[in-house]
């Protein structure tokens, strides 16, 4: 698949009109952070984010306290051993990816700004997967290194400059609790040059959500866009999140032939795609 048909997006839907429900989940939550906690109350054991990596044949399904888990153990290393502060950018030069998702909320659970693809010679810190280091090494500050492999494994080398997350994160705590409060209304998200307060990203991703099909509580969208536009980032992690939905999230899905992607759909019970 070319990236111009990448870009574009095919929506696979069961329409149906927007129930009143919907505009009423998590009517309170101003920013990602507050919709995690939502959902976690909500429902800990349901699916909240279910990756494949088709290069590879990684498959990782992450429960919303799994993925909770993540995102708490990863904010206490950001806030703590890595000392952001709220207003810090973070570029996050990562794939769309499960460990890429934890650190946007991640982010969003310390008020840092979290910069996809993002420049990391004026970056606070930095956050780069296996084949950007290169770029990565003009950040002046904190240098944080992912493999991106199955089951979020590590380095078999650190690479220089750089601490391993795999390495650090599981001795991290389990519950995270931010230094000052998270202003909704400070900036939280650039993407592809745009920036969002944390409250933009909800009412964005609400606002996004019946077109990506997602109609409440037991959608389940596939994604195979990157992280490099709103779209993708929203279809791929906020829109589902936002109303109580689960993702598929698919890397490399231009690998996936049609027959077996058909199949990947009827077997993860996907009511939409975005591809």
């Amino acid at each position: 698949m070319t990236e111009g048909a990448c870009a574009q997006r095919y929506l696979l839907v069961r329409r149906s009109s927007l129930p009143r429900t919907l505009a009423r989940v998590n009517a309170t939550d101003r920013t990602p952070a507050d919709l995690l906690r939502s959902a976690l109350a909500a429902d800990p054991t349901r699916p909240l984010v279910t990756f494949y990596d088709d290069a590879t044949g990684e498959r990782v399904e992450l429960s919303v306290a799994t993925f909770a888990n993540w995102v708490a153990k990863t904010a206490n290393l950001l806030q703590g051993d890595l000392a952001a502060e709220p207003g810090d950018r973070v570029a996050l030069l990562l794939p769309a990816h499960w460990q890429t998702a934890v650190w946007l909320l991640a982010c969003s659970s310390v008020g840092v700004v979290a910069d996809l693809g993002g420049d990391a010679g004026t970056a606070d810190l930095v956050v780069s997967g296996p084949d950007t280091l290169d770029a990565a090494r003009a950040c002046s500050g904190e240098r944080v290194a992912l493999a991106l492999r199955p089951l979020g494994g590590r380095f078999p080398q650190t690479p220089d400059g750089f601490v391993d997350y795999a390495v650090e994160v599981p001795t991290q705590g389990d519950r995270f609790q931010p230094y000052a409060p998270v202003d909704p209304e400070e900036a939280a998200l650039i993407v592809a040059g745009a920036e969002h307060t944390g409250a933009e990203v909800v009412e964005r991703a609400r606002a996004a959500a019946p077109a990506l099909g997602l109609t409440g509580p037991g959608s389940r969208l596939l994604s195979g866009l990157p992280y490099d536009t709103w779209e993708g980032v929203s279809a791929g992690l906020y829109a589902p999140l936002a109303t109580g939905g689960s993702v598929v999230l698919c890397r490399h899905l231009e690998q996936l032939g049609e027959d077996a992607l058909a199949k990947r759909i009827e077997s993860e019970r996907v009511t939409a795609t975005a591809r």
